[in-house]
């Protein structure tokens, strides 16, 4: 089998080395090249990997990249990630079908929305093949769930660093994730597209496997949690880590005949990429629970539950109102958008709130989100209120205004019973919201009817 970017026919020209040098990152690369083509062997340089050196120096930085991304805390964010060909995890996994687009619909029921956040990378050349605005096609319904796109030049690397797992396949981003330590689950591995001998084959042979039929959430909990990083990537990734900067530059300086600069040598860190919010605006089937005054046990879903979660439990819709599937918002319990709180657009959150409970008969609450852990709530029949939850550790306000209509309604309580409940609420300053391991309190202030 030909070694990708190694058999003569891509580093000679007419017999001869195209390149005057050709920068490699462990010494196995080079073993392999010399096996592959002989002739190039003499321009192998061992300079270790500038991509996986950035990706290093930014794990300080990891909670700004997972704020980026609209991760909020306790919040797991999960990265799928395919590379380009036919048996990769966006084509058909070696199997069969669209193993991705198929899987997609899935994470929407078995993944509440404030437990766990989807990114996924996709390789350029998906992006170039198709085009984007067929890609984009095809991923609508996902993002309008929430998924997050990542940009596949500039963004993957971010993504990464702040990854809690990967789902992939046999690309070099998924190797990179598993060389930082991240854990990894294989959701198309084909091993006959692969060179046995090389470092990538060893890694999809022992790492664990995605199985399509099985419930998702089980297995990615099951990897989180039994998780142990293979030595195999980190190790073969490079062998000089965090030198290829100096490397680098004296080949280059070395190759042009010049003397180095004086400062030290230096990578370019990965910049922090511009903020994700998340953006769920399919209708949210919202599943509460009522543990004791003044505390809701909730999670949201941006598809129909599975049956059995719904046991015990009280439920209702919220729905954005910018969502596409518009007859879901004459169906909303609670109806949110998020926005500006002086965009004359709007009104004001006070004229919004106001305007939406008269458009929509059956909606119960509105909620204008003005901030990260902020937003401007009506309940029918109720006065304006502000929520506000800790900056440090907050809760979507939207989640909050969904916690507050279950905390006044529970029981199909009347006007009267919900009246006294909010008297409670604004006597004890607030309530608890608890999704899944995270238990956040929620300020509850009145404001001025204007």
């Amino acid at each position: 089998m030909p070694v990708f970017g190694q058999a003569p026919q891509w580093v000679l020209a007419d017999g001869v080395p195209i390149a005057d040098a050709l920068v490699l990152s462990h010494p196995e690369q080079c073993d392999r090249l010399r096996a592959a083509c002989p002739e190039a062997a003499p321009t192998a340089v061992l300079a270790g990997d500038p991509c996986f050196d950035r990706a290093l120096a930014a794990r300080p930085y990891r909670e700004r990249f997972r704020r980026a991304l609209g991760v909020r805390s306790g919040q797991r964010l999960i990265v799928l990630n395919s590379t380009w060909n036919p048996a990769s995890f966006f084509g058909d996994g070696g199997a069969g079908g669209d193993l991705l687009p198929a899987l997609l619909p899935r994470l929407a029921g078995e993944f509440p929305v404030d437990e766990y956040r989807f990114a996924a990378v996709l390789h350029p050349n998906i992006w170039h093949g198709h085009g984007p605005g067929q890609v984009r096609a095809w991923l609508d319904r996902a993002r309008r769930r929430g998924l997050v796109l990542i940009d596949p030049l500039e963004g993957w690397r971010q993504a990464l660093v702040a990854a809690d797992a990967v789902v992939g396949d046999h690309g070099s981003v998924t190797f990179y994730a598993a060389a930082l330590g991240t854990p990894v689950l294989l959701a198309a591995a084909p091993l006959h597209e692969l060179d046995p001998g090389a470092p990538i084959s060893d890694f999809m042979r022992v790492a664990p496997r995605l199985d399509p039929g099985a419930p998702l959430r089980e297995q990615i909990d099951r990897l989180l949690e039994h998780h142990r990083p293979l030595p195999g990537p980190a190790e073969y990734t490079t062998s000089v880590p965090g030198e290829a900067a100096v490397r680098l530059r004296s080949l280059f300086y070395s190759m042009m005949g010049a003397a180095e600069p004086e400062w030290a040598a230096s990578l370019e860190p990965l910049p922090l990429p511009g903020h994700e919010p998340v953006s769920v605006t399919v209708p949210l089937h919202v599943l509460t629970r009522v543990t004791r005054p003044g505390e809701v046990s909730m999670a949201r879903w941006a598809g129909p539950p599975s049956s059995a979660e719904y046991a015990g439990g009280d439920a209702h819709i919220a729905v954005h109102e910018d969502t596409r599937d518009v007859d879901g918002l004459e169906l909303a319990d609670v109806v949110f958008r998020d926005g500006r709180p002086d965009d004359p657009r709007f009104g004001s959150p006070a004229v919004w709130t106001a305007e939406v409970l008269h458009r929509h008969p059956g909606c119960a609450l509105a909620a204008f989100t003005v901030g990260p852990s902020e937003c401007v709530v009506r309940p029918r029949g109720g006065r304006l209120l502000g929520l506000t939850s800790p900056a440090e550790a907050s809760v979507d306000p939207a989640a909050a205004a969904s916690a507050l209509h279950a905390l006044l309604g529970a029981g199909g309580a009347g006007d009267d019973v919900m009246a006294e409940r909010l008297v409670a609420l604004l006597d004890d300053g607030g309530f608890t919201v608890r999704a899944g391991a995270r238990s956040v309190r929620v300020r509850v202030t009145g404001l001025p009817a204007g």
